[in-house]
């Protein structure tokens, strides 16, 4: 059997006339946003906060606050799995670059960003469920996310990503609700204080297997961490604007979906334990259906189920056996 599948990318910007495909999970953070009356006004302030939060981290050579902006490509990852030209959305990413006004030049910034992937709603939303269902204790399948996680590293490691992209992807999540963060005495002058978690996540283990390793930090003016998963070196291996540029966009879209963490009145300590729970934060003019996208992860999931994990078992099961990383 051939080792490999074929990855077709394609690629739209994140605008305020930006219309999701057919195929994107409608819970990703830039479709959720495109939906509604209020679509064009949503994405207009979502895209004005990401400038806004750059030019306030890249301060320097900046007196006026506005040297720069941040454009956002958004990458679909389409997979042909068994080499009949039909393709399974499989991921879809978002690729930074960097206008820099002073110089009228373009640059790139981070590839990543956010993570979407229907195959990941079906590891969380079906088959965690299942597993579960009836159990007094909670457990984690042996095999859970091993498919997903080959997969992903196939796909970085592929002439499809390698032609288009100088960089091995960054991904930025939020800190995990469940977990108590703490502060230590290392400072990145983009990134800022790094914190460290008391034990790993689920999800720190399932994007273990994807290949990547997670450090957190809490950049200045952020009110929490944000979780930065990555290949080799985060530090060295990026320039201070690309890393901010990953952050001006993911903290934007968290200021939106978790206003209670990411936009609180006030600061995380030394010692810190986010919560969706806390009343004091702001709420920013961007209108989403928080309950809504919830629910639409559990029917992505299925989707994936239907479309990708049934039709294709045998094949997976053979590919994964004999997947060389």
């Amino acid at each position: 059997m051939k080792n490999d599948f074929v990855f077709k990318l394609s690629s739209v910007y994140f605008n305020e006339d930006y219309k999701p495909s057919i195929s994107t999970r409608t819970t990703t953070n830039f479709a959720n946003l495109a939906r509604g009356t209020s679509r064009q006004e949503n994405l207009r302030n979502t895209i004005q906060m990401i400038n806004n939060r750059f030019n306030t981290l890249a301060h320097w050579d900046n007196p006026e606050n506005d040297r720069y902006s941040v454009e956002l490509e958004i990458v679909s990852v389409d997979m042909d799995i068994d080499g009949s030209g039909k393709t399974f959305p499989s991921i879809e990413i978002l690729k930074t670059y960097i206008i820099d006004h002073q110089t009228l030049k373009r640059v790139d910034g981070i590839v990543g960003n956010n993570f979407s992937s229907y195959i990941r709603d079906y590891d969380f939303n079906v088959l965690l469920s299942e597993h579960n269902k009836g159990k007094e204790q909670f457990s984690i399948p042996d095999d859970f996310g091993e498919l997903h996680g080959k997969m992903f590293k196939h796909f970085v490691n592929s002439e499809s990503y390698k032609k288009r992209f100088i960089k091995p992807p960054v991904i930025c999540l939020s800190v995990a609700e469940s977990k108590i963060y703490y502060r230590t005495g290392n400072c990145h002058p983009i990134l800022g204080f790094e914190y460290k978690p008391t034990e790993s996540s689920l999800t720190e283990q399932y994007f273990s297997k994807m290949g990547l390793k997670v450090r957190y930090f809490m950049p200045p003016h952020s009110t929490a961490p944000l979780a930065f998963y990555f290949f080799g070196d985060l530090l060295d291996g990026y320039t201070n604007l690309e890393l901010i540029s990953t952050i001006s966009t993911m903290e934007t879209f968290q200021k939106v979906y978790r206003p209670e963490i990411y936009n609180a009145n006030s600061f995380a300590g030394s010692c810190y334990k986010p919560s969706l729970k806390n009343k004091d934060y702001s709420l920013t003019k961007i209108i989403y259906n928080r309950e809504e996208r919830s629910q639409l992860a559990i029917e992505q999931g299925k989707f994936a189920e239907e479309h990708f994990i049934k039709p294709y078992k045998s094949l997976l099961e053979e590919w994964s056996a004999n997947f060389a990383h």
